[in-house]
């Protein structure tokens, strides 16, 4: 059974969280239900919390967003609704028909994105859908909240009459009104109204000769307010319609009660619906500003959290544009106690509060700012002990609250409890103290609870070491600067570089190293040597960033490689392609050459025919017969191929044109004699001129001779040259 005391909450300022989610609720009572949110006792309830959450958050990306679920509380009318024979007001009916409509809207927009919010909607299935709240109410109440003439029959025939009777009164009051004010009896205001009644604004010297009542008089007494006799009898028509109508309205209000009493229990489950949905709602924004997402939850007893930040301090820190720094920490079955070292304000306590923080609100169904391969499983109790916690009501020093605390501790410690505490040992004597600590750490090791805890402590920096399931950590500390990197590094203790941070902060030298006598040699030996290591530990750190960077800008420079490397392989590819098509047209224009010249001696064109047929027949046989696929392939390989050459040839001719602009001073052609080593201009195979015929020159390629121009050819000693 999970239980998570009131203490661990207050211990790792829980309650902070919950009133960032309580401001982002819309409702007076999602804000007081985000407020009274505590760790989950069931697994299935916390998950359904969780993915609500998670569905909601995604509805800020996706096109499907939820739509308004902001309702004004029916608290007060569901007390009314809940005393027999009691009546609402009428703007009461028009919030409940508006909690009802939004229900509904909500109601049928989830079922409609069941997809998109399963868990969503598996919560609103539990809630009836009714229209027949709305239906009864908008029959009574228009949209402005007042009760509609048709109301009722009755209700109907005395607005109507109201309605003569005022005509009946302007009509009159504009006759009295028309009458004295030609006779000057008037003051300039004429008129005015007093008890909502219209009245006549006369000069107070002739009051007497105005007929009607007097209904009052202005502050100077100059003026006096007289409703006009010809009025006053309709008036008091109007004042008794005017009350059968607060009659009836007070009728049909009672009746209209009497219709949605019985929907009292819906009711309610529509407010706590509605109210539900704001918390998620209020939980999502949260989730967003932080950046939290929903890690794996195991059975398997471990707790990964990567790149992990403390939410109040990221807030903070985003606010005053400051960096916070995430940690990664790992507990498991092999490695489950995790004792830090480090100095002072170094974020031993922030790393700690971090872990308890977020697992306490994973817990409570709060999404969390951790990497997405981060995992935990659920603990059943988390202790803490942080902060000093002296009680004046109990008498209790810091040290008697410490033990008093262990002593919970000890009751209720098992596999399944993460203990958190802060500054391990510390309010007695460093040796006392020190060695009871050390007994405390090995009973919660041996009863297999996972736990994390912060010291200065040496002796228990040393047990670390020496239990096979435990580790050490210490918050980094840069060994030039002597300023706090904020950054957690498992496997090696801290050093509180008491004396170091001493002497940057200006205490005399003298002073430090007589401090230094007072105290046993093999402590400052321990403390230096772990200063060492944690100097070292930071230097290997750097070079190991500059080894990856160096390892990625090689595996860049090996992409670049290989990629040149299939491009040469391809080119190669293609050019033997074209060797071998080549050569093989050289070989059948041989193969005619031979039998032409056969035919030239012989004149023989059966025997020409039957061996050209020959050469047909055989080459015919090395061929494969191609599928409409591959002809169809092969066709638009040949449109690809058209398409290069064209961009190449348009390339070459704008060169060519280039080239046509620039004035081009051509260089004296060498003369070329028999036996000098030429090439072709566009060509790589070197040959010797055997002989010169009529601006031809035969080149001899050792396999084969060719005529070629003589302006086609270059010396090879020019070009080298």
């Amino acid at each position: 059974m999970i239980s998570i005391t009131e203490k661990t909450l207050q211990d790792l300022q829980f309650p902070t969280v919950l009133e960032t989610i309580s401001d982002g609720c819309n409702t007076d009572i999602g804000k007081e239900k985000a407020l009274q949110i505590k760790p989950f006792r069931d697994k299935e309830e916390l998950m359904q919390s969780l993915l609500q959450t998670s569905e909601y958050v995604s509805s800020f990306q996706n096109n499907n967003a939820i739509p308004n679920h902001g309702f004004d509380a029916i608290t007060h009318e569901i007390k009314f609704l809940a005393i027999e024979d009691s009546f609402l007001e009428v703007g009461s009916f028009r919030k409940i028909a508006n909690l009802s409509s939004t229900t509904n809207v909500l109601l049928n927009f989830l079922k409609k994105f069941d997809d998109y919010y399963p868990n969503l909607n598996a919560r609103a299935s539990r809630v009836e859908l009714t229209k027949d709240i709305i239906t009864a109410i908008d029959a009574i109440v228009d949209k402005y909240g007042e009760i509609k003439d048709n109301a009722s029959p009755a209700l109907s025939g005395i607005r109507q009459n109201m309605n003569l009777v005022r005509g009946k009164v302007n009509q009159s009051f504009g006759v009295a009104l028309t009458q004295y004010n030609s006779l000057g009896y008037l003051d300039d205001i004429k008129e005015s109204f007093v008890q909502n009644r219209r009245v006549l604004a006369v000069l107070a010297m002739y009051r007497r000769k105005v007929k009607g009542s007097i209904l009052g008089s202005s502050k100077t007494g100059s003026i006096a307010y007289i409703e006009p006799e010809a009025t006053l009898k309709y008036s008091r028509e109007l004042a008794n319609l005017e009350y059968e109508e607060k009659e009836e309205i007070t009728r049909i209000l009672k009746n209209l009660s009497n219709v949605i009493r019985p929907y009292l229990p819906l009711l309610i489950e529509y407010q706590d619906f509605l109210s539900d949905i704001d918390v998620v709602a209020g939980k999502a924004k949260y989730a967003n500003r932080i950046n939290g997402i929903l890690p794996t939850i195991t059975e398997e007893r471990r707790l990964f959290f990567r790149e992990a930040y403390h939410p109040i301090l990221y807030l903070n820190n985003k606010q005053k544009q400051e960096v916070t720094h995430p940690q990664t920490i790992e507990l498991k079955q092999e490695n489950r106690i995790i004792v830090i070292s480090g100095p002072n304000a170094g974020g031993k306590t922030i790393s700690l509060k971090t872990v308890g923080l977020l697992q306490l609100m994973l817990q409570s169904g709060i999404l969390i700012p951790v990497h997405e391969r981060s995992e935990t499983f659920l603990f059943d109790r988390i202790l803490t002990d942080i902060g000093d916690n002296q009680s004046i009501e109990n008498h209790l020093s810091t040290y008697s609250y410490r033990l008093k605390n262990m002593n919970y501790f000890l009751k209720k410690c098992n596999h399944k409890t993460m203990f958190l505490i802060d500054e391990f040992g510390t309010g007695s004597d460093p040796e006392l103290g020190g060695a009871l600590a050390e007994i405390f750490l090995e009973e919660f090791y041996h009863r297999e609870a996972f736990g994390i805890i912060t010291t200065h402590y040496s002796n228990l920096k040393i047990l670390a070491n020496e239990l096979p399931y435990a580790t050490n950590a210490n918050m980094m500390f840069d060994e030039k600067s002597l300023e706090p990197m904020y950054k957690l590094a498992l496997g090696q203790a801290g050093s509180s570089f008491t004396f170091e941070v001493a002497q940057k902060n200006g205490i005399p030298f003298g002073l430090i190293n007589r401090a230094k006598k007072k105290i046993e040699v093999g402590k400052v030996r321990f403390d230096k040597t772990i200063a060492t290591l944690q100097k070292e530990r930071s230097k290997l750190e750097k070079t190991s960033l500059n080894l990856k960077e160096e390892e990625t800008r090689a595996r860049e420079e090996s992409k670049k490689m290989e990629n040149i490397n299939t491009k040469i392989q391809q080119k190669l590819e293609s050019y033997q392609e074209l060797y071998d098509s080549n050569q093989k047209i050289i070989y059948i224009g041989q193969k005619i050459d031979d039998i032409a010249e056969k035919y030239f001696n012989n004149k023989n064109k059966k025997e020409l025919i039957g061996e050209f047929l020959k050469i047909v027949e055989i080459e015919n046989s090395k061929r494969k017969k191609a599928t409409p696929k591959e002809v169809k392939a092969k066709v638009e390989k040949q449109k690809e191929i058209i398409a290069e050459v064209q961009v190449k040839v348009e390339e070459i001719r704008k060169e060519k044109k280039e080239k046509k602009l620039k004035p081009v001073v051509e260089k004296p052609k060498p003369i070329l004699k028999v036996g000098d080593r030429v090439r072709m201009l566009d060509g790589r195979s070197v040959g010797s001129i055997d002989s010169i015929e009529k601006n031809k020159a035969t080149v001899n390629y050792g396999i084969f001779t060719s005529k070629v121009s003589l302006d086609e050819l270059e010396l090879v000693e020019a070009v080298k040259k």
